[in-house]
């Protein structure tokens, strides 16, 4: 079996539980509600980002400013040495979203805890409601990297590119969600876009296809089969996107990380902004009607 592209970045649950109290390491629970997750029991050791108020900015629809993360990571105990390790609720949907905001900045070092705190409860780890108070660090942010995010105009000017088989853009929604048959999966009762469907020319692979039942990432190979076989590949650049972008960071972790492309975006504006804008080109099948 061929490891993965980026083998360290990807950490099993018995590496972070010998290693819960390394001070060179700083484990980070991430998630969309804290009050039903980390505020009941985290990782030993752990700290929590928000993602609604830490990894978002609290005015625009934006992640944080540059500022405002190297403030998150100093209150955090997190220098430039230090070992980031994320995990969180919902299948590390948004510790892939946070780690893709630290990459976005220039942070090095991060990992992810396969299987997220789902697979670590599963295993009937320990979980502690103790709230560590780490020493304030120092963390000087760079400049965001271009490479790593698409907006609006991007995604616009790439339609000719994607009509014509040279950039991938891959819709990692569910399939009545990428139909238009809804707007929003069921675990989101708000954040609805006006209309339904997708981008044109977005190829459809779920981000549940990358993992196993335990959230988990399935093997290179599977991998590989699996966005091969939709013709995304390596030699293409790839823009993915979903509803506000944490799955499609996902996925942008299974294709940069993991399988290895070398050019791939994550559109976070995803489908909340491109569904709700006037004369945005949409496909959707036939008689289908949005939620």
């Amino acid at each position: 079996m061929a490891s993965y592209a980026r083998p360290e970045v990807l950490v099993e649950t018995d590496w972070v539980a010998a290693r819960t109290a390394d001070p060179e390491i700083r484990i980070v629970e991430v998630d969309y509600d804290p009050a039903a997750n980390y505020v009941l029991g985290h990782v030993p050791g752990a700290v929590l980002f928000d993602w609604r108020k830490d990894i978002n900015d609290p005015i625009r629809r934006d992640i944080l400013s540059r500022e405002s993360l190297a403030a998150l990571l100093e209150r955090s105990g997190i220098s430039p040495a230090t070992v980031v390790v994320l995990y969180g609720d919902f299948n590390n949907w948004f510790a892939a979203f946070a780690l893709w905001v630290l990459a976005y900045y220039g942070v090095r070092n991060l990992r992810i805890m396969n299987g997220g705190r789902k697979k670590w409860i599963a295993e009937d780890r320990p979980l502690t409601k103790e709230v560590p108070r780490p020493a304030p660090s120092r963390f000087p942010v760079h400049e965001p990297d271009p490479k790593l995010r698409a907006y609006l105009e991007d995604v616009r000017a790439a339609l000719p590119d994607v009509a014509a088989g040279r950039l991938a853009l891959v819709d990692v929604r569910g399939p009545k969600e990428f139909s238009g048959e809804i707007t929003a999966p069921p675990e989101y009762p708000t954040e609805h876009a006006q209309r339904g469907g997708h981008i044109p020319g977005a190829r459809n692979v779920p981000w549940a296809q990358a993992v196993k039942d335990d959230g988990t990432f399935r093997s290179r190979e599977e991998l590989e089969a699996l966005y091969h076989g939709q013709g995304i590949r390596p030699s293409n650049p790839v823009i993915t996107y979903c509803r506000i972008g944490e799955r499609s960071s996902h996925t942008w972790f299974v294709l940069r990380y993991l399988l290895g492309y070398p050019d791939v975006r994550n559109y976070d504006g995803s489908w909340t902004e491109w569904g709700n804008l006037v004369r945005t080109p949409i496909e959707k099948p036939v008689g289908s009607s949005s939620a």
